[in-house]
């Protein structure tokens, strides 16, 4: 079952550092360029994910094709992406070894979200960290 209660929520943003974001935008209008620069400042380290703008740079950091690329530990993967495509990056979540998938708002996939569990990743569908940090009185990230 994804994570719905807030405790186990707050426990998954307490415990993550690095966050790979699939379908990073450099473009201020979108959400996920507004929430990436969010969990930058809340003291995350955001890896963007979009091939259609691998090489360049958004909010300082290098946009990576996929997630396979990015050569680092993963806790959370953060998906914007819609639900259809969103089974895609859970399994490159699964191939890659993150800790936790999490869909944004909108975006709820009960295959892919089985699929996560059953490789041992904690799922939250539906939601965003964006929101959900400062509503559930996350600290911020300090360098461990």
């Amino acid at each position: 079952m994804p994570l719905t209660a807030d405790a186990d929520i707050k426990a998954l943003l307490e415990q993550t550092r690095t966050i790979a974001l699939i379908g990073a935008s450099d473009r201020p209008d979108r959400p996920s360029y507004g929430v990436m620069k969010k969990l930058q400042d809340h003291g995350y380290r955001v890896i963007p994910v979009n091939p259609q703008i691998t090489g360049e740079h958004v909010h300082g950091e290098y946009v990576f094709r996929e997630l396979s690329q990015i050569g680092e530990p993963i806790d959370m993967v953060d998906i914007f992406r819609r639900p259809e495509a969103a089974g895609e990056a859970v399994d490159e979540a699964i191939a890659a070894g993150a800790k936790a998938v999490w869909m944004q708002l909108g975006v709820v996939n009960n295959e892919a979200a089985a699929r996560a569990e059953q490789a041992g990743l904690k799922v939250v569908m539906d939601r965003c960290p964006a929101i959900d940090i400062p509503r559930l009185g996350v600290a911020p990230v300090s360098a461990d």
